[in-house]
């Protein structure tokens, strides 16, 4: 079966280039690129990958494609544009050519504007540019601002919206009912699609453990609310590593995904990240022995 890992994330690490990457993260704080990457991948059995832009700067853009042109199993990028500006139109110009292009996402979690920008016609139109272009826009947000993304994703429904993360529910501190509730407004919504990825991070304590029954609950409910056509494998690498390696990581999807038929496995593992990013062509290589 094909495997898509749709949320990766590259960088050559400096504290100046990455400033949300704090001290208390040692795991990440260091070069993470393909060939790091690659190396997890084929022990585990994923083909192919959607790499996602990790600074807010438009080289983020150039550098993710420069990667997605020398590996051909980076099989899309979602990159980085100022979507705060009235030109960007004019500014994605540019790399409308890039054969790898899918979309693009911006950082709205913890950021206090975030009601403002979604609700404000600057903001909106920049996304609207996108979709007129057949480009993704993935949500990077958290549990608590999922209130105020649905007046947005509700008028941007000319192309697709990706929610990463299930929308970062606060998965040891609140009922999963109240996620459920907020997070439903969304998932009835048939252009918003959600990729269960960063959910070890998400649940893990202090020392790193977590409950992989609570895990699988939140699993549940997306496969419940968004349907196996709308719903992404994706490992977060290597941000999972933060709580879990890669490999542990796509595991704990596979356990949960056992119940699930054959037809739905395959969505989730590279059907819907196919159909959604328009990955006609995606390089399948041999993989070592997986899990």
């Amino acid at each position: 079966m094909m495997r898509i890992d749709a949320h990766v994330h590259l960088w050559r690490f400096t504290a100046q280039e990455y400033p949300w990457i704090s001290d208390a993260m040692q795991p990440l704080r260091q070069d993470r690129l393909a060939a790091d990457l690659r190396a997890q991948m084929l022990a585990y059995d994923v083909h192919a990958c959607v790499a996602v832009q990790a600074r807010e700067k438009e080289g983020e853009t150039d550098f993710l494609l420069a990667l997605a042109s020398e590996n051909p199993w980076i099989a899309a990028v979602i990159g980085w544009v100022d979507l705060t500006r009235n030109d960007v139109a004019q500014r994605i110009e540019r790399w409308l050519s890039a054969a790898k292009l899918r979309g693009f996402r911006y950082v709205l979690q913890n950021n206090p504007q975030t009601p403002d920008l979604v609700a404000g016609t600057v903001f909106r139109n920049a996304v609207r540019q996108l979709q007129r272009r057949s480009l993704v826009y993935e949500l990077l947000i958290s549990a608590d601002q999922l209130k105020v993304m649905v007046p947005f994703c509700s008028a941007l429904d000319d192309h697709w919206l990706v929610l990463d993360h299930l929308g970062k529910p606060d998965i040891r501190g609140a009922p999963l009912e109240q996620w459920r509730r907020e997070v439903q407004p969304l998932a009835d919504l048939p252009h918003v699609a959600c990729k269960l990825s960063g959910l070890v991070t998400e649940a893990a304590d202090a020392r790193g453990e977590f409950d992989e029954e609570r895990i699988a609950q939140y699993l549940d409910v997306a496969l419940e609310l968004f349907g196996p056509d709308r719903i992404l494998f994706g490992t977060d690498w290597p941000v999972c590593t933060l709580a879990r390696s890669y490999g542990e990581t796509t595991g704990l999807i596979e356990r949960w995904s056992r119940q699930l038929s054959p037809a739905v496995q395959a969505s989730l593992w590279s059907g819907t990240a196919q159909r959604i990013y328009g990955l006609t062509q995606v390089i399948r290589e041999p993989a070592a022995a997986g899990v």
